[in-house]
């Protein structure tokens, strides 16, 4: 790879989350010399309209590429040492980039909170991305890095503090200002409909060791109901996030090792408070989170947060690891932008800076960000991507 034209190739840069990302690029490694980079799209003339919007130089390369067209696909893959992809659905817009990324031993990132799809790459390129050395990184935005790396730290001071990993470890979310773009709809829209029309999936979308493939844990809590949590003196109501993380941090546990133990517990609710007001505001989140939130009436793909909002938003996270005694390890982590953009944007980027410059080594196949690239993403983070990842009495 090292013959190859661009470091990094941001495919989908017209679209609404491809043209944060190549803004970022832009503004963030403007006067880095060592940083080849290009943005790839359906439409030349698009490509330029949104360079010249974001401010990029104007000789940043534009390159034409269409999931429709395997052989622009390839053509593109073929200059790359690695591609970030922002579009989606992954599981209609997705296959033929990774199986092209794949075939030429290019790394590969993306965004994908699609458990299905990913658990068929997995099994379908696997093994083939070993061989050829390419690194394929699902889920290296909101869904599921935060929580990902949040697990990781919380356990690298249960090490410390308990002598061992915990094997129960609690994400709850504190504070979120959540806003979804039209293609996260689509996304989940999608997601749902494959598993509507093809029943055998149903089983798989529920468990939540679908992405880890030879391996099943213990039975993990539903996440699926208000629950007051007694440890946090809390109620709790789902989070709508928490069936692609907690498979991400299983698939982490499982890439890893078994690092957290082949006992290994985890789930993911909101904190509404204690009290009487606390368990309203847990049953209200739960009917609005099996409302029909996500049908055709929502964003369409394109659309998203203003500017505003974006950067006016932000992410609270805690996550608890208990040792079987009851002691207890907390580590926060938050996000200083809106989560599913502001703040998404900046961490894919930086998960490919990442890979590319601070983790050469890691072995070909198929990743989540933190088990590939682990204290070196957070230092990474916290520096550029306006993380912080802090340790809680």
């Amino acid at each position: 790879m090292s013959s190859s034209k661009f470091d990094i190739i941001v495919y989908g840069a017209t679209g609404f989350t491809g043209q944060l990302v190549a803004e970022y690029l832009a503004a963030h490694y403007k006067g880095d010399a060592n940083l080849k980079w290009a943005m790839a799209g359906r439409s030349k003339e698009r490509l330029a309209s949104v360079r010249d919007a974001i401010g990029a130089s104007a000789d940043t390369p534009l390159i034409v590429a269409d999931a429709g067209d395997p052989a622009s696909l390839k053509a593109m893959v073929a200059q790359a040492k690695s591609v970030i992809s922002s579009v989606g659905p992954y599981q209609l817009y997705g296959s033929e980039l990774v199986a092209a990324c794949v075939a030429s031993g290019t790394d590969y990132l993306d965004l994908c909170g699609e458990p299905l799809w990913m658990r068929q790459m997995i099994e379908t390129h696997e093994a083939t991305a070993k061989s050829t050395g390419a690194r394929i990184v699902f889920s290296c935005g909101f869904d599921s890095l935060p929580f990902e790396l949040g697990v990781f730290c919380a356990q690298e001071e249960a090490k410390k503090v308990f002598g061992a990993p915990a094997n129960r470890v609690k994400g709850r979310v504190r504070t979120i200002t959540l806003t979804v773009s039209g293609g996260t709809a689509a996304s989940m829209r999608g997601l749902f409909a494959a598993a509507a029309n093809d029943h055998s999936l149903v089983a798989l979308l529920r468990s939540p060791f679908a992405l880890t493939p030879g391996f099943e844990g213990p039975k993990q809590p539903p996440g699926n109901r208000p629950v007051f949590d007694q440890e946090l003196d809390s109620w709790t109501a789902p989070f709508v996030m928490a069936n692609i993380n907690t498979r991400n941090v299983h698939r982490s546990n499982l890439l890893m090792g078994l690092r957290y133990g082949k006992d290994f517990v985890y789930d993911e609710m909101m904190l509404t408070g204690p009290g009487e007001q606390g368990e309203a505001s847990a049953r209200r989140i739960t009917a609005a989170n099996t409302s029909e939130k996500m049908n055709s009436s929502g964003p369409r793909p394109g659309e998203g947060p203003s500017k505003e909002e974006r950067e006016n938003g932000f992410y609270d996270l805690l996550f608890v690891a208990i040792a079987p005694d009851g002691r207890q390890v907390r580590v926060a982590v938050h996000g200083d932008r809106d989560p599913g953009y502001g703040s998404t944007s900046k961490m894919i980027s930086e998960c490919a800076i990442c890979l590319l410059r601070d983790a050469p080594e890691v072995p070909a196949g198929i990743w989540t960000p933190g088990a590939a690239m682990g204290d070196r993403l957070i230092k990474r983070l916290v520096d550029h991507a306006g993380l912080t990842f802090s340790v809680e009495q």
